[in-house]
């Protein structure tokens, strides 16, 4: 088995779906999963404005009207949590994306004050972060605020890590890939596009530019300018298609390099990886 299929075997892609199934799945998983824990009363998600969190907070505000409609009660919620560092630049999709989903509640959280006492904080002890690094306290910044809310109001945390950020690691350990749940997981960036458009996404938010947005330094980078390669190869390679010799170079550089990732914290029991 070639390391491409070890890939995609471990990834769970499959090289088509059908679309309404994967739409139906999501919210199915949502619903199972508060059903089986009696304290969950709710999801709670960081709404960027992006392609990814727009999707996830749509499946869960579609699972919890359905539960509520089967509870015959308003006894879920799906909290939307707006998570700006300071002023957003695209604070307009984020708006739009909120009107797509109409959350039961929406929060926000400006993360700058109490990122930047963290950064203060590190400098009085003779520490000083590098830029990237600071892009990462926000991130988990991000993350530590929506378990507050969910704590606060007996619900889970969702996550909208999907195919294509897992194989290349492009996500915060401990900040946006530390959710409790990931409900699109399995697939790519372009399968999650194919979703929104049959929920009837206004197409600008899963057409425009992906960037996570966390380094000063680099404002607005491009994802595909950060890992070095676009996600249409990514999304091929996953797709179990041949890609150029050099994108599947950097994919699998990506994916060997960010294994502790996808890992929980490493015991003595467990093996070490190597390129």
């Amino acid at each position: 088995m070639t390391l491409q299929q070890q890939i995609i075997q471990a990834l769970r892609v499959q090289p088509a779906i059908d679309v309404e199934y994967e739409i139906r799945r999501s919210i199915d998983f949502l619903k199972r999963y508060a059903k089986a824990h009696s304290f969950v009363k709710g999801f709670v998600l960081g709404i960027s404005g992006g392609q990814d969190s727009t999707l996830v907070g749509k499946l869960a505000q579609l699972a919890v009207n359905e539960l509520n409609e089967e509870a015959q009660e308003n006894r879920y919620a799906f909290y939307a949590v707006r998570l700006p560092y300071g002023k957003q630049f695209d604070e307009a999709d984020c708006n739009d994306a909120l009107a797509f989903i109409q959350p039961s509640t929406t929060y926000t959280v400006n993360i700058k004050p109490a990122v930047d006492a963290s950064v203060a904080s590190l400098q009085q002890a003779g520490i000083t972060i590098s830029d990237f690094t600071k892009g990462n306290e926000k991130a988990r910044e991000r993350m530590k605020v929506q378990f507050s809310i969910a704590a606060t109001n007996s619900a889970v945390v969702l996550g909208s890590d999907h195919a294509a950020e897992a194989i290349t690691g492009f996500f915060t350990k401990f900040g946006d890939g530390a959710a409790d749940l990931m409900p699109i997981w399995r697939l790519n960036k372009r399968q999650g596009k194919q979703l929104l458009q049959a929920l009837g996404c206004p197409p600008h938010l899963y057409e425009k530019v992906p960037t996570a947005d966390l380094e000063e330094q680099k404002p607005a980078q491009p994802d595909e300018e950060a890992l070095g390669v676009n996600y249409s190869e990514i999304d091929d390679y996953l797709e179990g298609k041949r890609v150029s010799a050099s994108a599947q170079a950097i994919i699998e550089g990506h994916y060997l390099r960010s294994m502790h990732k996808r890992h929980m914290p490493i015991t003595v029991f467990d093996e070490f990886w190597h390129e």
